[in-house]
């Protein structure tokens, strides 16, 4: 209760430092991805179809991949191959090579990878890597277990003796590949070297790092890295890189900073967008600092810069809260004028603040406002004026509100069961509290010990309280 629901969009969505598919690199280089199916073409025949198709020896080359997939073995693996080309009367193209590969070096290592592909080129000479091929190598190599690049070197250079010099879309594989299993620092120093000897990062693999940097290293430590890639290499922060640097200081609650790095970026002459306001007003609503959260939005209106739906559901939630749930009221009468619809997430927001102020039964009506507008509430939308009904001793409500809830099949969350059954042990309805305790269970809402814990430590209080006559 209180935290910025999850349902809240992202500043920065993914969409945003995602590398867009390149049409020079096939589809198969992207890792991690499931081996794609096998393809053999038929030939229009309608005779001969069954026996071109390769219909039993498709069956035999999915189980040929799978027991592959389970063995390191090189020969093992050579022989395999030597046996599907002998048996496959239809041709085998690129994606089954790449795909056969890239089952092989998801257990093999890269020596044997490689030398894997060598015999495949030997074997079967219609069969010509393309640079997806090495791309399948080079991000196993990244994966490998030896904690230095030099299984990545042998690779890039294996990858430059048959004629595919690195690219961006190589840059790319290697940085993703060496973040997703926490290389960052491997990444950086890589990145570094491939823009000196073979290409420099675009713009959407430099701020993919700059994010992964940003998760696990000071604020120094990124700035350093920006800078020394703008002196050397000419890489320049663009938008979405003061963006993702404004929202790592907004997390860490360094509003000054974010404050700073606006101005940078109105210097550097780009106009701040309406992911950079949400940005920083999700910053300043996080310590309930609803003034500078209005300040925010009245700039980004004066700077042009039209609100959205996200922009409106964080203003209304710092107010709410704040504990201004009369101008959160406001806002969101001026968010439906200017065509947006309120969802789950704004009437939620409103009702934790009315519950916050004690208004329990003001958030009640809220939720039949909201369903009457065809609005479905969702399961924190119910979690929280469960919680809010019970902390205001409206237990009946609160009663009615579990029933229709568990009737729905709603799942409990921690605070509104803890709450709930405390209210009932207070109330001396103990044996209700029991059936809560039960549901909690059997929907899963908490594990066993959480729920047992829970309820065993408020039946402890309620007899310590009546051995010492208080008041329930």
């Amino acid at each position: 209760m209180g935290k910025i629901p999850p349902s809240f969009r992202p500043a920065i969505t993914y969409s945003l430092v995602k590398k867009p598919p390149l049409t020079e690199v096939s589809s198969s280089i992207q890792t991690p991805t499931p081996i794609p199916p096998l393809h053999f073409p038929k030939t229009s025949s309608k005779k001969n179809d069954d026996k071109l198709s390769g219909k039993p020896q498709q069956s035999k080359q999915h189980s040929a991949i799978q027991t592959l997939l389970e063995s390191p073995d090189l020969p093992s693996a050579k022989r395999i191959f030597n046996s599907i080309v002998a048996t496959t009367k239809a041709t085998l193209d690129l994606r089954f090579h790449n795909a056969l590969l890239q089952s092989y070096a998801s257990v093999s290592t890269v020596p044997d990878s490689i030398s894997l592909l060598q015999h495949m080129v030997k074997t079967n000479p219609e069969f010509s890597p393309d640079r997806s091929t090495y791309h399948i190598l080079l991000s196993q190599s990244c994966r490998a277990p030896d904690s230095s690049l030099s299984p990545v070197h042998q690779t890039l250079n294996f990858m430059v003796s048959n004629g595919f010099k690195p690219n961006q879309a190589t840059t790319d594989i290697v940085i993703r590949s060496l973040c997703e299993v926490g290389r960052v620092d491997d990444a950086v120093e890589l990145v570094k070297e491939m823009s000196l000897k073979h290409s420099p990062p675009d713009s959407f693999t430099f701020n993919f790092l700059l994010k992964c940097l940003c998760k696990c290293r000071t604020l120094s430590t990124v700035y350093g890295f920006i800078e020394e890639m703008k002196n050397s290499f000419g890489i320049k922060p663009d938008l979405v890189t003061y963006t993702i640097l404004i929202d790592n200081v907004c997390t860490s609650k360094n509003l000054r900073e974010a404050t700073r790095l606006l101005g940078v970026l109105n210097e550097c002459g780009f106009k701040p967008d309406c992911f950079v306001y949400n940005t920083i007003m999700k910053g300043y609503c996080m310590l309930s600092r609803g003034s500078e959260a209005i300040e925010v939005f009245n700039k980004m209106k004066e700077e042009g810069v039209e609100p959205d739906l996200v922009t409106y559901n964080t203003l209304i939630f710092g107010l709410s809260k704040a504990g201004r749930v009369k101008e959160a009221r406001k806002y969101l009468d001026i968010m439906v004028e200017k065509g947006h619809f309120p969802d789950a997430v704004t009437y939620t927001s409103l009702m934790n603040g009315m519950c916050r102020e004690g208004n329990a039964l003001g958030a009640l009506a809220l939720l039949e406002e909201m369903q009457r507008k065809s609005c479905s509430p969702n399961s924190c939308t119910y979690n929280t004026l469960l919680h809010g009904l019970c902390k205001c001793r409206l237990l009946e409500k609160g009663i009615e509100l579990y029933r229709e809830m568990k009737s729905a099949g709603i799942k409990l969350e921690t605070a509104s069961y803890a709450t709930l059954v405390r209210t009932l042990c207070r109330a001396g309805r103990v044996a209700e509290a029991y059936e809560v305790f039960d549901y909690a269970i059997e929907s899963k809402s908490l594990t066993d010990v959480a729920a047992y814990t829970t309820l065993e430590s408020t039946l402890k209080w309620l007899k310590k309280a009546k051995e010492q006559g208080h008041a329930l």
